[in-house]
């Protein structure tokens, strides 16, 4: 039995993983990939996900997001890396988490104790983070970690995110949801990305949207208007349970202090970083 209170491990990896995200969203990070010779946004996306990984193919990256449309990777990888390596790609990563933070947070928060405490507190919630069956956050596991401490902590929140993203990937799989229908439940919950986000940034068209909600209509897990139904709201509910008794242990190692402590730092830097304008206003919600 779990020494922390309820969904502890989630309320932390939801304070921590939104600032991890903002790089995705970055200029900086288009910037830095532009830099060296990757130009377009999706080829940028793919590669400097999964670059840790080394030079993958389009199937790894399948397999490892899962709710990519297959084909548009395959538009960008291997090919990628004929320009730029892994290496050169992860190098570019980190200029633009640097460029991020210090853009979103501002210098006094960057150099501040407490981005330091919580860079020293999210390292070593991850010390206990297992890489069996976890990809994406085995691959990261084996990067150095930086020496600075607003990308220590954004490295940490990395292996955090990815430690806990595998996991959910396994609970969806349990779940039976493939990944369009995971993308259109997690959007019935009022908590996805918004459907013209999805079909966006995703790959998918209109028409896989419609296929997948019929799919889960026939499951009954939506209703005739899109929503979830009370089975298919227990089953998101079953999928994030399990998601954290999948993920519990970096948190159980840090302990409910710790864990406390953690969240309620990085729930300030993701406020100061809301408010710098850190994401898209249109990403969210069931429009």
């Amino acid at each position: 039995m779990s020494s922390l209170p309820p969904r502890a491990g989630r309320r932390c990896h939801n304070a921590l993983n939104p600032l991890h995200s903002t790089v995705y969203f970055s200029p900086d990070l288009g910037r830095e990939m532009a830099g060296i010779g990757v130009e377009d946004p999706n080829a940028a996306y793919f590669a400097a996900r999964s670059a840790a990984l080394g030079a993958v193919g389009p199937g790894t990256v399948a397999a490892t997001f899962y709710n990519f449309n297959p084909e548009l990777i395959a538009r960008h990888l291997p090919a990628v890396w004929d320009t730029a390596s892994p290496e050169t790609v992860l190098a570019a990563r980190l200029r633009a988490a640097d460029a991020t933070l210090r853009r979103l947070l501002g210098e006094e928060v960057v150099a501040s104790d407490e981005l330091a405490e919580a860079a020293e507190l999210a390292l070593r919630a991850a010390q206990a983070c297992t890489r069996h069956a976890r990809p994406l956050y085995a691959a990261h596991a084996d990067l150095p970690v930086p020496t600075e401490p607003h990308l220590a902590y954004w490295h940490a929140a990395t292996l955090l995110r990815e430690h806990r993203g595998d996991a959910h990937l396994a609970a969806l799989l349990l779940a039976g949801l493939d990944p369009l229908e995971a993308l259109v439940s997690h959007t019935a919950t009022g908590k996805g990305m918004a459907p013209r986000w999805i079909l966006a940034t995703r790959g998918w068209r209109r028409a896989d949207w419609d296929a997948a909600q019929h799919r889960l209509r026939e499951r009954g897990l939506l209703d005739a208007e899109g929503a979830l139904t009370d089975t298919g709201t227990a089953l998101r509910g079953e999928v994030e349970d399990n998601t954290d008794r999948m993920d519990l242990a970096p948190y159980e190692h840090l302990g409910a202090k710790g864990v406390e402590r953690l969240t309620q730092l990085g729930r300030g830097f993701l406020v100061t970083a809301f408010a710098a304008g850190a994401f898209p206003p249109d990403a969210t919600g069931q429009g």
